[in-house]
């Protein structure tokens, strides 16, 4: 809701409200749903949008308190709802996943969809301590940008090798390759300069015709198979990384997500996310203050104390940089205690 403080001086800005209305799966549309929402709007608002906001909704921007209902009920006639807004549960989003991209380790639409379906009472009922926000991205490349804009983030990802197509590295290196279309072959590529010695984990050498990955050590951060999509691709194992914790307070500045489960089958009816999300749902609601986000209150608490309530395990992936502290120990046999017969996460 929106309102002016000088009503008689500026009637026509006496209500400004904003409607979020939850956007399909991957942001795909058909011309007459857009011509219908375009329609509804110009009826009972502004006309006025965004298409699409940060939160990755339709933004109608501008309409007064009375035409806030029938609005709502002429986009439901339509197949449409409100996105959330407030302390709620925001409208997840998602990349467009494997309707479009061949790096999708996982279906992204149907995920988001399923999730925005199971937290319909969340969506439309503000009852959390502040909001929280689902993405779903298919691959590392994070093309929704979750880990830096959502409380929970699910993101693509494969456990086994990655696959080499050692013909295809030797025509990158020797400017021989072609585009799949046809046409002039692509320049000629530096593979040692501009794909080993940019890995940022040293996983990767080249000798002039093999390329080699030692992938116990590779962080699958997609530059090598961004530079060389013909050659390489992600192995056949999928599922997704699942990371929590994004905030971007004002004292202590952004916090990007930290992994709590580095890798998590991703088959409907999703009941493992499900289990974990409602478990963070639970122990945020009985440790928060008001208006602190999951990212904060795990801050405050401490990873330990968050990793201990949901009987999750330590993992590597979540340390950014080693500790600095020698006294501070983990208790292997209460997170073991804890965890037993969980079956949502893995350390390799």
């Amino acid at each position: 809701g929106r309102y002016s403080d000088l009503p008689n001086e500026f009637p026509g800005l006496e209500h400004f409200h904003t409607m979020r209305i939850n956007q399909p799966s991957g942001w795909f549309y058909t011309s007459a749903a857009i011509r219908e929402l375009c329609d509804i709007w110009d009826q009972y608002g502004s006309g006025v949008l965004n298409m699409h906001g940060a939160t990755g909704d339709i933004v109608f921007l501008g309409t007064r308190t009375e035409e806030l209902e029938p609005c709502f009920q002429a986009l439901a006639r339509k197949g449409f709802d409100i996105g959330g807004s407030g302390s709620a549960m925001r409208s997840p989003s998602c990349c467009v996943g494997p309707a479009r991209c061949e790096w999708s380790c996982y279906d992204t639409l149907e995920a988001c969809y399923d999730i925005t379906q199971e937290y319909q009472f969340e969506l439309h009922r503000p009852s959390f301590p502040y909001k929280f926000k689902f993405k779903f991205s298919g691959c590392p490349n994070d093309c929704v940008a979750s880990v830096a804009r959502a409380d929970c983030s699910v993101i693509g990802v494969w456990k086994d090798d990655i696959r080499i197509d050692q013909s295809a590295v030797k025509a990158y290196a020797g400017g021989e390759l072609k585009p799949r279309g046809g046409g002039s072959p692509y320049a000629k590529l530096d593979i040692q300069a501009d794909v080993v010695e940019l890995c940022p984990t040293g996983c990767m050498s080249f000798d002039g015709s093999t390329l080699k990955i030692d992938n116990r050590n590779c962080n699958h951060c997609m530059h090598c198979i961004n530079l060389m999509p013909q050659a390489l691709r992600p192995g056949t194992e999928t599922g997704a990384t699942l990371l929590i914790g994004l905030h971007a307070p004002i004292l202590e500045g952004a916090q990007m997500s930290w992994v709590i489960v580095p890798f998590m089958e991703m088959e409907p009816p999703y009941d493992n996310l499900k289990e974990i999300a409602g478990n963070i749902m639970e122990w945020w609601a009985e440790e928060r203050k008001n208006r602190e986000r999951v990212g904060q209150l795990i801050l405050r608490l401490g990873m330990r104390n968050f990793l201990k309530a949901l009987g999750l395990p330590p993992v590597p992936q979540s340390i950014k940089i080693p500790r600095a502290n020698p006294f501070f120990f983990w208790k292997d046999a209460d997170f073991e205690a804890e965890a037993a017969g969980k079956k949502y996460y893995t350390t390799k």
